[in-house]
């Protein structure tokens, strides 16, 4: 039965191959030293008591340990529950209580955080911190762990996603789900053991699937811990790198640079773009200067990237040439469109309704919420998006809005009520709203609409300040107005639609 670590076993075997490359830290590993070393974090990680089926939060940085944490938890049957170092006290602290963490994997700077709430999470252990005496351990530990046998439906990850409702969700990921997505998306890039993959997506991200798509193929696997348009130029062409990650504010970079650039990407022969739309007026130019195929991908978390989902591929461009398209289903992903009230009644080519997807990497449901898992993922196998869309004639799959109000900013995704929930209680504020205006770099950036608590007012930088002590850097709206009112329907429901008309159309 199936353990989605053991492409390792068997690349382990190509004598000297690099698998992963960190310039950052003039560090390598070749394949056999990585199974090595997640081998190794593996049995330490039982030594120290971790189970089959136990939770353990990884709280760091991209870097080698962060993978190395995902694939020995996996390894010997454990459940990663990945989250991004940018995160602050009270995200970190949602996900491990409601994952039932028994351990951590983090920094120093990340140790002393987890242990000052570490009393309120009854299960947790273990706060283990790279660098430290119990991270030499477990590098420390015999070598030549086998993977723990696995079914296909055993959960290996909790993806917590920003909800709706504020309260984030956690996607639950399994060995057939990340088996699926590596099968996919290496299908999707043609990759084989020749290419070369720089890149960019967090490691706390489900982008990681494509480093780890192209080390499943034999590939190297060039980590770049954070974007810098000169020093990502630079890796490129020393890497010879074959594939590149991008996304929208990347790729609007890219046609900013002077001539004679394209020499950095010379050996590119596909581009990555993923995490919020990709307008013509980037795309077609980007494709037309550098001549890059870019594979526009569509997915979510919940069925990691194009796992189950659907992707523009290079031989799509002989006749996709509107440059707005998210193409078409992937390996064994399904697609179709449902009227946004009514997810049982199909819609035709063209009508614009709710995005459905089926395949083999739909997570298995949201963890310990059954109310929101039954209400999109449905016992027919397929999940509602909460995207909106459309088909056309031939298949091709087109976003047109989103059915909820989530925000994409270079990729993240920001989830408004979360905001909301934090901004009011400083108590200098009276009502929130939160939504997203256009940005032609970034593609959109959170704004807050702020009722002051007081006739005093309230000055924007405290309230930029509150945040950044609440919430990761990316959430912090770009943008704070002061008003008197916020449009309600009845008093509560919350017009975003207008305040975007108001705010992001007249620039008031």
């Amino acid at each position: 039965m199936p353990n989605c670590t053991t492409f390792l076993d068997a690349n382990a075997h190509i004598t000297g191959k690099l698998a992963l490359i960190v310039p950052s830290r003039n560090e390598s590993y070749t394949y056999a030293e990585l199974l090595d070393r997640v081998a190794r974090v593996g049995r330490g990680l039982i030594d120290l008591g971790i189970e089959r089926g136990d939770r353990v939060c990884i709280y760091l940085e991209s870097s080698p340990e962060y993978l190395i944490t995902y694939l020995a938890l996996w390894r010997i049957g454990a459940v990663a529950v990945p989250t991004n170092r940018v995160y602050q006290e009270d995200e970190v602290f949602y996900a491990l209580r409601d994952a039932g963490a028994v351990a951590v994997i983090t920094d120093v700077e990340g140790a002393a955080l987890i242990n000052r709430i570490r009393g309120q999470v009854p299960a947790l252990r273990h706060v283990v911190a790279v660098g430290g005496e119990t991270w030499a351990d477990l590098l420390r530990a015999p070598a030549g762990l086998r993977a723990v046998n696995c079914r296909f439906d055993d959960l290996c990850q909790i993806q917590y996603t920003s909800g709706t409702t504020g309260k984030p969700r956690g996607a639950m990921l399994t060995h057939g789900n990340w088996i699926a997505a590596m099968d996919a998306e290496r299908e999707v890039l043609g990759l084989t053991a020749d290419d070369v993959y720089l890149g960019i997506y967090p490691m706390g991200h489900v982008g990681i699937s494509w480093g780890l798509s192209t080390l499943r193929a034999g590939g190297t696997y060039v980590v770049m811990e954070r974007f810098d348009l000169a020093r990502y130029l630079t890796l490129a062409r020393e890497y010879r790198a074959t594939i590149v990650a991008g996304m929208p504010p990347v790729i609007h970079s890219l046609i900013q640079t002077p001539p004679g650039t394209e020499t950095a990407l010379a050996t590119a022969r596909v581009m990555i773009s993923g995490g919020g739309p990709l307008g013509p007026g980037i795309w077609k130019p980007f494709h037309e200067r550098f001549r890059i195929p870019v594979v526009n991908a569509y997915g979510l978390s919940e069925t990691i990237v194009v796992g189950t989902g659907t992707a523009i591929r290079p031989e799509h461009y002989a006749t996709a040439d509107e440059f707005r398209s998210v193409g078409t289903p992937v390996g064994f992903s399904e697609v179709k469109i449902v009227d946004a009230d009514d997810p049982d009644r199909e819609l035709g080519p063209g009508e614009d309704g709710e995005i459905a997807l089926r395949g083999p990497a739909v997570a298995s449901g949201y963890w310990q919420m059954p109310e929101e898992s039954a209400a999109v993922f449905l016992p027919d196998g397929w999940f509602l998006t909460g995207d909106l869309g459309h088909l056309d004639e031939e298949g091709m799959l087109y976003i047109t809005d989103r059915k909820k109000d989530m925000i994409v900013m270079s990729g993240w995704k920001i989830y408004p009520t979360e905001v909301e929930n934090v901004l009011v209680q400083h108590p200098g504020i009276r009502d929130v709203a939160v939504f997203g205006c256009p940005d032609e770099r970034r593609g959109e950036v959170p704004v807050a609409v702020v009722i002051p608590a007081s006739g005093n007012g309230i000055a924007p930088d405290d309230i930029i300040t509150f945040a950044k002590n609440h919430l990761a850097g990316y959430k912090i709206p770009r943008r704070i107005i002061i008003a008197d009112d916020i449009p309600r329907v009845n008093g509560w429901k919350l017009l975003r639609k207008r305040l975007r008309e108001e705010y992001c159309i007249s620039g008031a």
